[in-house]
């Protein structure tokens, strides 16, 4: 069913070729295609046709490869994978390839494997990719599941006096702990100020009274991902900090209650900006959300310049925020599936305002 609906949106090629280089440079459309949980595949290929799919693997990950239920040919040095290559594509007049994740030395390498016309069918895959199929959304509800709660175990989790650093590896711990294979990506703790940086890298910040507490994170289950931000106000909080968190969270409301099948994204992010710059001008400074799957950000996403129309089963972010240089800030994110009535929130954990 995922091959047909990639061809679906790209009818003009003959087969896709999915070539992965070395890590990080691994398309994950190759996990889409082949459905495997296990295993690298560095250098090794997924050929996809309508009806069927063809894996070249490494003899590295063969035990891995052949779980899969499809063909499985294997090359055991860099010149049997070239030959090899060369042998799958003679008959292609049209390979399509994902762009956006093919590498310059392995487009190279495809065209000396082949001398079909190549066709950029990245559009495509992004495509199929934004609604999920019905085990993708199990994998999804249970690294939102786990990441939820998580979440509710940062209160018992936080004591003053300890380090971004240090949250952060109880956080990672916590989410294996729970099963997750690893974070979805760096685990963002921020202390204080550092919560206006929406992209603080965390660090040797220690935790005082009256300090926000943000949190970004995500667990990965099968190779699908979660992604979730809560703010707290450790110790004690100020009028002002319990004024910022109201205004986010109404914001989010706001997007939820407008989300559904049919709905421009980019209207969504307008109005949750125009609500925020009613009370803090110019300080919402991101888009809302993103679409999330196999990886964090999956293709699809809510701002100013968005041309997506959400559609049901996509998976997206709703992650409205305040930002105060030299002050500190709130976002608040959560997880949802697109239904044709509304949406279906997938992360769980509480987001009443909380003083901890």
């Amino acid at each position: 069913m995922r091959l047909q609906k990639i061809f679906e949106y790209s009818p003009e090629v003959d087969a896709i070729v999915l070539l992965n280089s070395r890590e990080p440079h691994i398309d994950m459309s190759f996990f889409y295609v082949t459905g495997l949980s296990s295993g690298l595949f560095e250098g090794c290929v997924a050929i996809v046709y309508p009806d069927h799919l063809e894996v070249m693997s490494s003899a590295l990950e063969e035990q891995s490869a052949r779980k899969g239920g499809f063909e499985v040919s294997i090359f055991k040095t860099k010149e049997e994978g070239e030959t090899l290559l060369k042998e799958k594509l003679k008959n292609v007049n049209k390979v399509g390839i994902n762009a956006d994740e093919l590498t310059h030395s392995s487009f190279l390498k495809l065209k000396k494997a082949s001398q079909a016309e190549f066709i950029d069918v990245s559009k495509a895959v992004r495509k199929a990719r934004l609604t999920k199929d019905a085990d993708e959304l199990q994998k999804i509800r249970k690294a939102c599941d786990i990441i939820s709660s998580v979440a509710d175990a940062i209160p018992a989790l936080v004591q003053e006096g300890m380090t971004e650093l240090e949250l952060s590896a109880e956080l990672n711990y916590l989410m294996q702990k729970k099963g997750s294979r690893q974070p979805a990506f760096s685990t963002l703790v921020c202390f204080g100020k550092n919560a206006s940086e929406p992209h603080h890298a965390s660090g040797e910040t220690r935790l005082k009274r009256g300090d926000f507490v943000l949190v970004d994170m995500g667990a990965q289950y099968k190779r699908y991902v979660s992604d979730i931000t809560r703010t707290f106000i450790f110790g004690e909080a100020n009028p002002e900090q319990k004024k910022m968190y109201e205004a986010v969270l109404e914001s989010q409301d706001i997007a939820l209650d407008m989300m559904k099948d049919g709905v421009e994204g980019r209207l969504v992010h307008t109005k949750v900006k125009e609500f925020l710059d009613s009370v803090y001008k110019d300080r919402f400074i991101h888009g809302l959300g993103h679409s999330i799957g196999l990886t964090v950000h999956d293709g699809g996403r809510m701002g100013i310049d968005s041309e997506l129309t959400l559609e049901e089963k996509m998976v997206f972010t709703v992650e409205p925020g305040v930002y105060i240089p030299e002050y500190g800030g709130v976002r608040i994110e959560d997880d949802v599936v697109v239904t044709k009535e509304g949406i279906e929130i997938l992360t769980k954990a509480k987001k009443e305002f909380q003083v901890i």
